[in-house]
């Protein structure tokens, strides 16, 4: 009887750590999830994301059914396919995101939240760094399908 009492504490104990990986767990099985707990606001991707690869090594893949377009400050197109580098507070070697410039399709490259503090998000688009409220970014946008 003794024995039974002293493990009690134990069980709830690991009871309680079951639970709060689960929720963990569940909180980033979403790539917008994924995104939030790696300091980048979730709606950098769209609501229609299929499905996402995310290697130890930091390599992140996103799939959609197909290219698409969303509304920020600007368009932006995305591939069926985005491929970056994720590492806390940035996607760098960004593919398969494009956004619109007077009336030009550029590449976007790297997407940084230096500090976030300062409500501000980085876009490189090679010819230029852009500076974003994050604000644009806190809900995941509705992508329309494209035909590019």
């Amino acid at each position: 009887m003794a024995f039974t009492q002293s493990l009690l504490p134990f069980f709830f104990l690991l009871l309680l750590f079951f639970f709060l990986f689960s929720a963990t767990r569940c909180h980033s099985s979403s790539i917008h999830g994924l995104l939030k707990s790696m300091g980048l606001p979730p709606g950098l991707l769209p609501k229609e994301v299929k499905s996402y690869n995310f290697s130890g090594s930091g390599l992140l893949q996103v799939f959609l059914d197909g290219p698409c377009l969303a509304k920020f400050d600007t368009m932006a197109l995305y591939e069926s396919e985005l491929r970056a580098n994720l590492t806390y507070g940035s996607l760098t070697g960004v593919q398969g995101l494009s956004q619109e410039e007077l009336f030009l399709w550029l590449p976007v490259k790297d997407i940084t939240v230096d500090d976030p503090g300062s409500g501000l998000i980085v876009i490189d688009i090679g010819v230029a760094h852009k500076q974003l409220s994050l604000s644009l970014f806190e809900d995941p946008p509705h992508c329309t399908a494209s035909s590019e």
